[in-house]
C-alpha cells in the first residue's frame, strides 16, 4: 500500500529527578549531603531509511514515547540518561508541527537524521545546593517533561524526472520499457492509481530516478478524477516530460486544448511546476504514417510555445524510448549542478521561513 501522509505523536522522555540524601558511614559523622542528579530524558529523532517507499506503518503505529531519565542516587550517583528513540521515515519526507503548520524540515540524504522533541532536562540532587552557610540542604528538584507535540509527515518522492499527462497517455509503458518499474498498464485510464518510481541506468556510474504519477483530467484541481493529490511528488524533479496521446484526436486543436488542460492544472495546483522545463512527448506514433505523424506534431507545435524539447515515441514498440531516456540523462548532466545549488536554496528558503 503506498501512503505518503501520516500523522504521529511523538514525547520525548521525562528527566529524572534529583535525590535527596545524606553522607552515612562508620566513623565518618556529618558526612554532608550526597545526592545525585537524575538523566537527561531520550530525545526523539527521525531517521532517514533508504529501504523505505512509503508511511504506511504510521497508519498503525502513531504514538511514540522516548525513554525516561533515571532519578539520580547517594553517593553522588547520577541517574542513567533515556535512551533516545530513532524512527524510520522515507528518504523525501517533510516534517511539520501539526498544530502550528510551522515546517521542521526534510529528510532528503539516506541516513540523514532530524531531532523532533528534545528530552526533558534532568533534576538537580540535595548535593548541588551545599555551601558554606548551607551544611545540610533538603532541597532537589524533579527532572522536567520531555518535549511533546503531534506531527505531519508528507512523503514526496525523489525524482530527477517527472511524467505527466492525461490518463492513458502511456507514461507507465514509457516507465517500463526504460527503467525497472513495473506499474500497471492496460487500454483504459486510470490503471496507475499510486506514483510509480523507476531508475533508467544508460551505463556503468550513469543513472537518474523518473516518478510516474497518476493521470490528469480536466478540473483535477477541483478534485475531479484522482484529483492533485500526487502532484506533490513533482517538487523535487528537475525536469518533466509531458506525454501526449497524438493519435486521441484527428483535431489539433483538440491535442492544444489537452495539452493546455495540463498546464493549467499544474499551474493551479503550484506555480513553481510551470517554470521547470518541460520536453513534449508525442507518444503512439506507431499508430500513424510518417507523414500524418509529422503533420500533426508541426501543426500542435505551431500552436504553443511552452516547451523546450520535443521527442515523438512509441512506448508500445520502444521507437524513440531509449533516445528520449539518453536526452534526459544528458540535460541531467549538464544542468547537474546549477540546478542543485538552486534547489538548496529554495529548500534553505522554506525552512527559514
Amino acid at each position: 500500500m503506498f501512503v505518503d501522509e501520516a500523522q504521529i505523536k511523538v514525547e520525548a522522555g521525562k528527566g529524572g529527578s534529583g535525590c535527596l540524601s545524606f553522607r552515612r558511614e562508620k566513623h565518618t559523622p556529618r558526612g554532608g549531603p550526597d545526592g545525585g542528579n537524575g538523566g537527561v530524558g531520550g530525545s526523539i529523532y527521525l531517521l532517514a531509511d533508504p529501504h523505505l517507499n512509503t508511511l504506511v506503518d504510521f497508519q498503525f503505529a502513531r504514538q511514540f514515547q522516548a525513554q525516561n531519565g533515571r532519578p539520580g542516587a547517594g553517593r553522588d550517583c547520577t541517574g542513567k540518561d533515556g535512551d533516545d528513540l530513532y524512527i524510520p521515515v522515507p528518504v523525501g519526507t517533510m516534517v511539520s508541527d501539526a498544530e502550528t503548520r510551522e515546517l521542521i524540515g526534510e529528510l532528503l540524504n539516506p541516513g540523514q537524521s532530524m531531532i523532533v522533541a528534545h528530552g526533558g532536562s534532568h533534576g538537580l540532587g540535595n548535593a548541588c545546593f551545599k555551601s558554606s552557610t548551607n551544611r545540610t540542604p533538603r532541597k532537589t528538584t524533579s527532572g522536567k517533561p520531555g518535549e511533546s507535540r503531534l506531527l505531519n509527515l508528507e512523503l514526496r518522492l525523489l525524482a530527477d524526472v517527472g511524467l505527466v499527462g492525461l490518463p492513458n497517455a502511456g507514461k507507465s509503458s514509457f516507465i517500463r520499457k526504460v527503467t525497472n518499474a513495473t506499474p500497471k498498464t492496460a487500454p483504459y485510464p486510470f490503471t496507475t492509481l499510486k506514483p510509480a518510481l523507476g531508475v533508467v541506468s544508460m551505463d556503468r556510474g550513469r543513472s537518474y530516478t523518473i516518478a510516474d504519477i497518476p493521470g490528469l483530467i480536466e478540473g483535477a484541481s477541483a478534485g475531479s478524477g484522482l484529483g492533485i493529490q500526487f502532484l506533490k511528488h513533482l517538487g523535487h524533479t528537475r525536469l518533466l516530460f509531458h506525454f501526449i496521446d497524438i493519435v486521441q484526436s484527428d483535431d489539433v486543436d483538440s491535442l492544444i486544448h489537452d495539452i493546455q488542460t495540463i498546464e493549467k492544472e499544474l499551474g493551479e495546483f503550484d506555480t513553481q511546476l510551470l517554470e521547470k522545463p518541460r520536453w513534449l512527448v508525442f507518444n503512439k506514433i506507431d499508430l500513424l504514417s510518417d507523414d500524418e505523424a509529422s503533420r500533426r506534431i508541426s501543426s500542435v507545435l505551431d500552436g504553443i510555445t511552452s516547451f523546450g524539447e520535443t521527442v515523438a515515441v512509441s512506448a508500445l514498440t520502444g521507437t524513440g524510448c531509449r533516445k528520449l531516456a539518453g536526452m534526459g540523462m544528458t540535460w541531467l548532466e549538464n544542468n547537474r549542478v546549477e540546478t542543485k545549488a538552486s534547489e538548496l536554496s529554495d529548500i534553505e528558503a522554506e525552512l527559514l521561513r
